[in-house]
């Protein structure tokens, strides 16, 4: 790894942005999206040189004839000069809307990258997909959700880490991007599409924002100290949001009748519970208007999740996607990072390198033939009567009794979070390790897992 003295400017500040919003760390893989162009041609080059293990993944898309093929050579060439394995994946977007007529082009792209991506995330055990997105690009999509009418959250919508996905270059313009790829000489191509205004971001970047900063010198850094703003505020509304959550929603039923008796904010908060399943502020408003009687129906806008008022009560139906809502069980891939609920840093190793780090249950070791084979892993709070083994022993214990005594209160076992396979618990992340999969005279390959409290 180079040293920081050795690092340019442009080098430095990615590097403090990376660490201090923990966006990447070191020894683990990263999928960087590569198209050719000046963002992800220096997304690539600064993550190089600063010694993380990339990987560079270029779709083709053949939208643009001939430039389409331009695009992927040049990426071809980047990749061999900063010498960098290149995933290349072709992609038929005809037939991708043919399946799914209501997409648009964008959209249908959008669905088919970032799918490829999770196998790539899988396949190579990555910790994360590095995209380069940069200051003008938060600008444009903070415009184009305001005009969409969005709420805090929408205007908000691109952050550093998004789940899986990474945005080291957002503190910097277009400008600064290309000035760095100069000094490094490393050549980027355009697409030609830019300059048309068929789109609407392409809209806005051509001639809305010239026309705000030769009206309002400085609009752009305006629109960028807004979306700071309403980042600080949507915190402490989320905090806000999941306080009612905690006191409406049990599960997969929320006490709708109660809560619009004693909400002045009911469709906001109903909204807020219920809007990562699909369901719209339109369905809201008639949940709302429907809170005393009996017998309504809603379904989310995939058909996914059914929600049915009865006597005051909602209930919801389809447990693979109420528990993101409910915040009650996550499906995880125990196969590269996570990053929600709770912050996971997961490596494969051999045995052979094992070395015992001391870090307590902040880290847990699996033998990595636990996880061949298809079962199910979820991350999940503690239930009444959940038992575990616990690391050294040979018969399983109460939770219980575990966060009795680790003197824990009744709200920090509310919120301890469970690892289970196949709903067997495996891990209390931070707390207390598990007898099950540990490592043996036989094993050969071994899962390191590491708990990151936020």
């Amino acid at each position: 790894m180079v040293r920081r003295a050795e690092l340019n400017d442009f080098e430095r500040r990615s590097a403090d942005f990376i660490a201090s919003c923990q966006l990447l760390r070191a020894g683990a893989p990263v999928i960087v999206a590569l198209s050719g162009g000046a963002d992800s041609v220096a997304l690539l080059a600064v993550l190089m040189r600063l010694g993380y293990d990339c990987r560079a993944a270029h779709c083709n898309f053949h939208l643009r004839g001939e430039e389409s093929m331009r695009d992927m050579n040049h990426c071809r060439a980047i990749a061999e000069a900063l010498d960098v394995d290149l995933y290349v994946r072709d992609f038929d977007v005809a037939a991708r809307r043919n399946a799914f007529p209501g997409e648009s082009v964008e959209m249908a792209c959008r669905e088919l990258r970032y799918r490829w991506f999770a196998d790539l995330l899988d396949r190579e055990c990555a910790q994360a997909v590095a995209v380069g997105h940069h200051r003008e690009d938060r600008a444009e999509t903070f415009m184009l959700n305001l005009m969409r009418g969005a709420g805090i959250s929408g205007l908000t919508s691109m952050r550093p880490r998004s789940g899986n996905v990474v945005r080291p270059l957002l503190p910097f313009t277009r400008q600064e991007i290309e000035q760095y790829l100069s000094a490094r000489g490393l050549a980027f191509i355009t697409d030609s599409s830019n300059a048309s205004d068929a789109h609407r971001r392409n809209r806005l970047r051509n001639n809305i924002f010239p026309a705000l900063e030769a009206a309002f010198p400085g609009a752009l850094d305006s629109v960028l100290r807004t979306v700071a703003n309403l980042e600080s505020a949507n915190a402490i509304y989320l905090e806000a949001v999941e306080q009612k959550r905690r006191r409406y929603f049990e599960g997969t039923v929320i006490r709708l009748a109660e809560l619009v008796g004693a909400e002045a904010e009911a469709p906001t908060l109903l909204f807020e519970f219920l809007r990562p399943l699909g369901f719209t502020f339109t369905q809201i408003g008639d949940m709302i208007s429907a809170s005393a009687a009996s017998g309504a129906h809603f379904r989310s806008t995939d058909g996914c999740v059914v929600a049915e008022i009865s006597h005051g009560i909602l209930a919801l139906f389809d447990a693979s996607r109420l528990n993101l809502a409910a915040g009650e069980v996550y499906s995880v891939n125990p196969l590269h990072d996570i990053a929600s609920p709770v912050r996971i840093g997961i490596s494969r190793m051999s045995v052979s390198n094992f070395i015992a780090e001391g870090l307590g249950p902040a880290v847990a070791y699996f033998d990595a033939v636990a996880f061949e084979g298809e079962h199910r892993w979820e991350l999940r709070h503690y239930r009444r009567g959940d038992r575990m083994v616990p690391f050294g022993a040979k018969k399983s214990k109460l939770l219980s009794d575990i966060f009795t005594s680790a003197h824990f209160s009744a709200e920090q076992k509310r919120r301890a979070w469970v690892l289970t396979r196949d709903d067997e618990i495996v891990w209390l992340p931070g707390l207390r390790n598990s007898a099950l999969f540990a490592l043996g005279p036989g094993s050969k390959e071994y899962i390191r897992m590491q708990y990151f409290e936020k």
